[in-house]
């Protein structure tokens, strides 16, 4: 279970984190929380589609790594199997926390990447931050920056209708039929429909470019899929 504190270096001077890939360090996960801003890298390797958030009332960008709950088809071993790692899985065990108008750096101290015996270095024996700390510190706020950014972005995407739920039919080699549902994607359609005006707000609020990225990636779906047809010889 999470067990998210207030990162310090009295408690946690000797707290590591292990950086290495693998399932027993959570990796093994369909899909992660992505943003605009994150967008240009993420469409390069993963479909980027939309689900609604948890408490049903909106959408969240996500980028997808397979086609079921735990299946993670870039993670081979204890390796990566792609140029480009999005920063929420990076981020792991690391958790912003927000005090007031504050932002501060929590750890789940309970995560399997964190250890006192290997793995990176937080804090120098004098109690100063280590070069891991502060690239930590970086990535946790690039994720702030970029999740305060979407709001605008899904809010437009609504204003204007375009998002809309899809679902993906898929004939492996084995023959066996699969279906994946429960997402959105842009509806090309609506966007194409709309007038000058609106696409000039699009692009003045720098939504365009983002909207197209989203576009871009479902050319992703077709290595998503032999990358699962080559786990049924592997």
């Amino acid at each position: 279970m999470t067990k998210a504190v207030l990162l310090n270096n009295l408690e946690h001077r000797d707290v590591r984190v292990i950086t290495r890939r693998g399932a027993e360090f959570g990796d093994n996960v369909m899909s992660a929380v992505t943003f605009p801003s994150e967008f240009r890298d993420v469409q390069a390797c993963f479909p980027i589609v939309f689900r609604k958030t948890i408490d049903g009332l909106g959408f969240e960008p996500v980028a997808l790594f397979g086609f079921q709950e735990g299946e993670n088809l870039f993670l081979q071993g204890d390796r990566w199997d792609a140029p480009y790692l999005p920063m929420m899985i990076e981020r792991q065990p690391f958790m912003i926390g927000i005090s007031g108008d504050e932002l501060m750096v929590n750890i789940d101290i309970n995560h399997p990447r964190v250890s006192l015996t290997e793995g990176e270095e937080i804090f120098k024996p004098h109690g100063g931050s280590t070069e891991f700390l502060e690239r930590s510190n970086s990535l946790l706020f690039g994720i702030h920056q970029g999740l305060q950014g979407s709001a605008g972005f899904l809010a437009a995407l609504l204003q204007f209708e375009l998002l809309e739920s899809f679902v993906l039919d898929v004939e492996l080699n084995d023959g066996s039929q699969n279906r994946l549902v429960g997402f959105y994607t842009i509806n090309e359609d609506r966007l194409q429909a709309l007038s000058g005006e609106h696409i000039g707000k699009l692009h003045e609020a720098g939504y365009l470019a983002p909207i197209y990225m989203v576009l871009a990636s479902l050319s992703n779906f077709r290595m998503l899929i032999d990358r699962k047809n080559a786990t049924l010889h592997a």
